[in-house]
């Protein structure tokens, strides 16, 4: 008989069942469900199937981000809308426009720990496997089921043990390994997959670099990620697919328009002229992301006719930065620095792509009109390379400009 996953244990203790393994359908209980500007969306669906109380507001969470500040008579409503629900429902987990991208927002608070189930309105949900925690992206229709019901049927996911062993050379971050993963496995090469991450990489990676990469398994179709941490899979595990990176022999990389899987060395593309530079979202708006940004900026100005945005992905990461003198250092030379958000990477305002522009951009999706204009192109990279293009005004590679 074969061992467990980490989801397969995560999902027996959230639905109360001994031994699910990948393929059964279960009835799951979340430690936490998350909405973001959608509540009003899940609200709508969860009033039309007759539901008037929520079964267990203490697991509900709603975090605006998406569009914020409102950037639309319609957004403006549709946030009203949601402040009337939180007050209406006793909603306590509740972070306003300004505090920044939920999935970041959440663990930041402590909301999210090792073990949890935890099922958001919001496809990136994988993220929460940072910590151990698994994390699921729902849509509308099935949240508002949890909040009437408290709970969801899943099916229980097939798991994909993905290894990355050693540590990167300089100039190499978890958003290169990320498209590296993607690379190989393909854009849709883990559908409804849990990928477990292992290797010696992660003894040494920050939760920064692991934020990143269970963010980014959600561009391989992955229903969640997860770096084990209190909740480890039994040793004789049988894995839909076994895959191994090296660390050590990677280099930047960059995923070409229009697909993230369309990944190649950043000397490949290297001298491609840009208009725009976008450092954020729940990817890559981190500290330590802008952190890198400045270091290669400082004391330089970008290159004239390109822009350059910084998105912090929450209040706190905008303060840290004002602190440390990283935003004064990325101001004098040149990038604009919006409110924490998701900003620019949903294409819905403070920074819209027109068309035929190109923009080089550390968020996590590159598909035709993505962040504007259908005929813009968009190309996604780790920070260090986004800055150095920015500085460049073209693609380029980032080793140069880190000592």
């Amino acid at each position: 008989m074969s061992g467990k996953s980490v989801c397969e244990k995560i999902l027996a203790r959230a639905s109360g069942k001994d031994n699910p393994k990948a393929g059964d359908i279960i009835d799951a209980s979340p430690d936490l469900a998350m909405s973001h500007d959608n509540a009003f969306l899940v609200n709508q669906i969860f009033r039309e199937i007759g539901a008037k109380q929520i079964a267990n507001p203490a697991s509900i969470a709603i975090v605006l981000d998406h569009r914020v500040p409102a950037n639309t008579v319609n957004s403006a409503n549709a946030q009203r809308a949601v402040r009337k629900i939180v007050a209406d429902y006793g909603i306590e987990k509740f972070f306003d426009v300004g505090l920044g991208v939920c999935h970041q927002v959440l663990i930041e608070k402590g909301l999210v720990k090792p073990g949890m189930l935890v099922l958001g309105t919001d496809s990136h949900s994988t993220t929460y496997g940072a910590v151990g925690a698994l994390g699921i992206g729902i849509g509308a229709t099935d949240m508002a089921s949890v909040w009437a019901k408290g709970s969801l049927w899943l099916r229980v996911p097939e798991s994909i043990k993905f290894t990355i062993q050693g540590n990167p050379e300089k100039g190499i971050f978890a958003k290169d390994l990320s498209l590296l993963m993607i690379g190989k496995l393909g854009a849709m090469g883990a559908d409804y997959c849990c990928i477990e991450f292992h290797g010696s990489f992660f003894n040494k990676s920050n939760l920064a670099d692991r934020m990143t990469l269970c963010n980014m398994a959600a561009e391989t179709g992955a229903k969640s990620a997860i770096v084990p941490s209190e909740v480890k899979p039994d040793e004789n595990t049988k894995y839909a697919k076994i895959v191994e990176i090296d660390a050590k022999r990677a280099e930047p990389v960059v995923a070409i328009p229009h697909s993230v899987d369309n990944v190649v060395p950043v000397v490949d593309v290297e001298g491609m002229r840009i208009d725009q530079a976008f450092i954020g979202s729940c990817t890559n708006g981190r500290l330590e992301d802008l952190a890198v940004a400045a270091s290669i900026l400082s004391g330089k100005r970008i290159h004239l006719g390109t822009r350059l945005i910084i998105t912090p992905a929450s209040s706190s990461i905008y303060m840290a930065a004002a602190r440390e003198g990283i935003l004064e250092r990325l101001v004098k030379a040149g990038a604009i620095v919006t409110n924490p958000g998701c900003g620019p990477c949903l294409g819905a305002h403070e920074g819209v792509l027109g068309e035929r522009e190109i923009c080089i951009s550390s968020s996590n999706r590159n598909f035709k009109g993505r962040m504007g204009s259908s005929d813009a192109k968009i190309f996604l990279a780790s920070p260090a390379t986004v800055a150095a293009s920015a500085l460049e005004g073209k693609i380029a590679d980032p080793r140069r400009y880190l000592s």
